[in-house]
């Protein structure tokens, strides 16, 4: 046997060479279906891909009401905004490797850790800063969304704690919907690592769930930014079936404090198709 190896290393190093090569390939035209443009973002977002699905066992509802990318590059188009109620650390990347178009996620500013100092430059994240009005963030969020983008926003100001429960929404992000005069993509998410600090939530295994709903348009409905805030708030809560918590987040306990996971109850107000996986990402069920 040894001697076989002996004889015959270049035609195995070869074999190996090869196939690493057609792994490759298809690594990179996997990846090349994602939405970022350069092939090292597309590598990233690939592996995200694959991160949802091995350790959260991702499942995606109501991937019909994503808006395809082609439209979102319409000039003539509205801006579209991303929101979504908010359970852990791993969010932002679960309702990121979903939709075909890439989001700039606005997040607290004392939610930033240095070693995750890369991630926040490769999102571009807007910070904001929970003590005192930030002009500066709202700037930046319609400076990107009059150019093109998709801003995200986790409207409840911090993590559900307890968890399935919707907090306040801030008024901000109904301030951020008017001025701009941008769409609405409502996103709930479920079923997340509910752990302590909110980050090690990427470490955890779990059985998450994201659901899109239909893109709600309040152009012309006349309502003031806090109306807004409180009518987003109210079909989050009819949507989920969860209770209302009218306590506003407080900053130094929602990342930290730990938590007890209740036991999973959702009421359905109307049946959807679950697909377990990724709806956006290489290889999913359509």
């Amino acid at each position: 046997m040894l001697t076989y190896f002996v004889d015959h290393w270049w035609t195995m190093l070869a074999t190996a060479a090869l196939l690493a090569l057609f792994g490759a390939a298809l690594i990179v035209r996997a990846a090349g279906r994602g939405p970022y443009p350069r092939l090292c973002e597309r590598l990233i977002w690939w592996v995200s891909c694959r991160y949802v699905r091995v350790v959260h066992n991702l499942v995606v509802v109501g991937s019909e009401h994503l808006p395809e990318r082609a439209k979102l590059a319409d000039p003539d188009r509205r801006p579209l905004i991303v929101i979504a109620n908010h359970t852990a650390g791993v969010d932002p990347i679960l309702v990121a490797t979903q939709t075909p178009f890439v989001i700039r996620w606005m997040m607290a500013d004392d939610m930033r850790v240095p070693w995750l100092g890369w991630f926040w430059k490769w999102q571009r994240i807007i910070f904001v800063r929970r003590e005192q009005r930030d002009g500066l963030s709202v700037r930046n969020a319609l400076a990107e969304l009059a150019a093109g983008g998709v801003v995200g926003i986790f409207p409840e100001g911090g993590l559900e704690r307890p968890p399935q429960e919707i907090m306040p929404f801030l008024p901000g992000v109904g301030l951020l919907i008017r001025k701009s005069k941008a769409r609405v993509l409502p996103v709930w998410i479920d079923g997340t690592p509910q752990v302590d600090p909110a980050w090690g939530s990427l470490w955890r295994r779990s059985r998450s769930r994201v659901e899109f709903g239909e893109v709600i348009d309040y152009e012309g409905s006349g309502l003031s930014a806090a109306d807004i805030a409180a009518d987003l708030r109210s079909r989050y809560i009819a949507w989920t079936g969860w209770p209302a918590n009218d306590t506003p987040p407080d900053p130094a306990s929602t990342e930290r404090a730990s938590v007890k996971k209740p036991s999973r109850v959702r009421t359905r107000r109307e049946p959807s198709t679950e697909v377990e996986g990724d709806a956006s990402c290489p290889d999913a069920a359509a």
